[in-house]
């Protein structure tokens, strides 16, 4: 029992610290394609009222990290032999990629068009993600609620950001 106690918690820290280590080499990436650093980008171009300091990004994100990380340990340890599982994992996977991409799109490449189309798909694919993941594990399904909302206000963001930055 204790061996089985062991094993989910080691697989729980894995799901847990992915995301986390994903979002990390996208902001490394992001900066080392960007002439400048995310915090230098993020306020040099024009912002509408409502954007958040840029000291918020790293908290929400990392805050939203861990809740993917248990979220994905929460449909995973329901057996990776059921077929809900299955293709809940692969849009997981999907919209991890998606999210990956993302900065990288918008901070490093400073292609605001199409990081908005880009984060339109990844809305798609969180929304997927989470209908996937009620089959199998409602708790899983909440624990995204606040990254639907936080990448539904980082679309109107981002959308804003590209018009008033023309």
């Amino acid at each position: 029992m204790k061996n089985k106690n062991t094993k989910g918690i080691l697989i729980l820290a894995i799901l847990i610290i992915l995301p986390i280590i994903i979002g990390f080499f996208s902001q490394i990436i992001s900066t080392s394609i960007a002439s400048s650093s995310f915090k230098d980008t993020y306020s040099g171009f024009n912002q509408p009222w409502f954007s958040p300091p840029s000291w918020l990004f790293g908290p929400v994100w990392t805050i939203l990290y861990i809740l993917m990380g248990v979220s994905m340990y929460l449909v995973y340890k329901e057996g990776i032999q059921n077929p809900d599982v299955k293709s809940s994992l692969i849009l997981f996977s999907i919209q991890l990629f998606l999210n990956f991409l993302w900065s990288i799109i918008f901070f490093g490449l400073s292609n605001y068009l199409l990081a908005f189309a880009e984060i339109v798909i990844l809305w798609g694919f969180i929304m997927a993600m989470i209908i996937s993941f009620k089959r199998v594990s409602k708790t899983a399904a909440y624990l995204q609620i606040p990254y639907i909302l936080w990448v539904s206000f980082a679309a109107i963001l981002n959308f804003t950001i590209w018009v008033i930055n023309l």
